[in-house]
């Protein structure tokens, strides 16, 4: 037990203090503003893109109804820099007790500011026309995630470290708040965003030309590279399950740390589905979320809850299989982590840390064989059903074949672990009978 100790104890402790890193809480916030936004976006492309749409209403219409459709995605999904900048200058400004907008505001217009404002058009004739004063859609989205991410910390690092030290200018009380807010601000902004300005032009005369590129090839590319292959994803999977079992909130530690990565894997994916390009990557945020957690919760416990309601004789554990159960259906585990309990419970050690492993490799391997699409980059709320979250993340109803059989899995795993655990606790209750 003491050798165990010192083994969990480093781990919980490292856990907890990682969940209560202040940059990593902040990143998680400025992700989920862009949520609803994205849901919305998610919904109009999954309705433009329906499967045999064009069969159904010809094709004429099914393009038509695509071209009426496609700026609600583009206006939300594709500019997911945008929003990640206004989260962390908006909450980072907040946690300083700085004005959040003005925080917000001025992470946006630093981003802006070091972002090309042209692009390269390509012609009928073969040449290719420089327009200036446009922003690529691709530098707001994906390409420019990491530049968001990274400069938007950076502004709202500045705009409050000026504020603080009071570097600001005072109206009399008599002025109207917000002319007041403003002048206060006119410091910090003009200061934070001529710092920006300086970084832009420097980079003019580097072999990069731009930040983004730099960040891009330097940074994101060798990150999201590393992030996208199968070993990262089991090493993420199996963090999770430990933390979870020692009662610690794997999925939002390891999210918070990976969710950059995932992301933009994701925005590439949409992107390509959006162009109509081959889609790249396997492993995205949506591959993690339908396929793990979609499958009944972290370490996919749908299953379990089935088996406890139906094949246990344990009155305990048939009736915690009925409270998880309804929570279950909608991927909430809580009931049966910490009602069975999961959490701290060695006999059932084993199947929690491999069955998820298992199914990450099978559908991995499902992907890039080709038997299952991979996720289109389209937003579906974890809270999704099992089947219809991966017909509706892959566009294809192969994807709900395979939670299927993720769910099939999971069943075998843990089969004979909760049979024993259920006799267990059969005798128990004769005994207390």
């Amino acid at each position: 037990m003491k050798n165990l100790d010192r083994f969990t104890e480093p781990l919980i402790e490292f856990g907890a203090k990682l969940n209560n890193f202040k940059p990593l809480e902040i990143l998680r916030d400025a992700f989920m503003l862009a949520f609803p936004l994205t849901i919305f976006g998610s919904i109009t492309l999954i309705i433009a893109n329906f499967p045999f749409l064009s069969q159904l209403i010809g094709e004429t219409n099914a393009a038509t109804l695509n071209t009426m459709l496609g700026p609600a995605s583009t206006a939300t999904m594709s500019i997911a820099a945008v929003f990640l900048c206004m989260g962390i200058g908006y909450y980072y400004s907040k946690s300083k007790d700085c004005d959040p907008i003005f925080g917000a505001a001025i992470a946006l217009a630093a981003f802006l500011l070091v972002t090309p404002m042209f692009m390269n058009v390509d012609l009928e004739s073969g040449e290719q026309l420089l327009v200036s004063n446009v922003f690529n859609i691709d530098r707001l989205g994906a390409r420019g995630m990491f530049v968001a991410m990274i400069g938007s910390y950076l502004a709202a690092f500045m705009y409050c470290w000026v504020t603080e030290k009071n570097w600001t200018i005072k109206m009399p009380s008599s002025v109207p708040p917000a002319v007041s807010k403003s002048f206060s601000a006119l410091i910090p902004a003009v200061l934070t965003l001529t710092v920006f300005l300086l970084i832009r032009i420097g980079f003019e005369f580097t072999p990069w030309g731009n930040v983004h590129d730099f960040i891009y090839q330097v940074v994101q590319a060798p990150l999201t590279n590393l992030g996208k292959g199968l070993g990262a994803t089991i090493l993420a999977i199996l963090c999770i399950q430990l933390l979870w079992f020692f009662g610690l909130h794997g999925q939002i530690i390891v999210n918070s740390v990976l969710d950059p990565i995932w992301n933009t894997l994701t925005l590439q994916n949409l992107e390509a589905f959006q162009a109509g390009t081959p889609i790249p990557n396997i492993v995205t945020k949506q591959f993690i979320e339908i396929f793990t957690v979609g499958i009944g919760g972290s370490g996919m416990t749908l299953a379990v809850v089935i088996i406890l309601m139906f094949f246990c004789k344990s009155q305990q554990l048939k009736q915690i299989g009925r409270l998880a159960a309804p929570a279950g259906i909608f991927n909430v585990n809580e009931p049966v982590i910490f009602g069975m309990p999961i959490v701290m419970n060695p006999m059932i050690f084993i199947p929690w840390i491999v069955a998820p492993v298992i199914n990450v490799i099978i559908v991995y391997f499902a992907m890039s064989s080709g038997l299952v699409p991979y996720t289109t980059g389209i937003t579906v709320p974890w809270t999704t059903p099992i089947f219809l979250s991966g017909c509706l993340a892959t566009n294809s109803v192969m994807g709900g074949v395979i939670q299927l059989v993720e769910l099939v899995v999971v069943g075998i795993c843990w089969f004979p672990f909760l049979k024993a655990l259920d006799r267990q606790n059969v005798k128990l209750e004769e005994e207390a009978e």
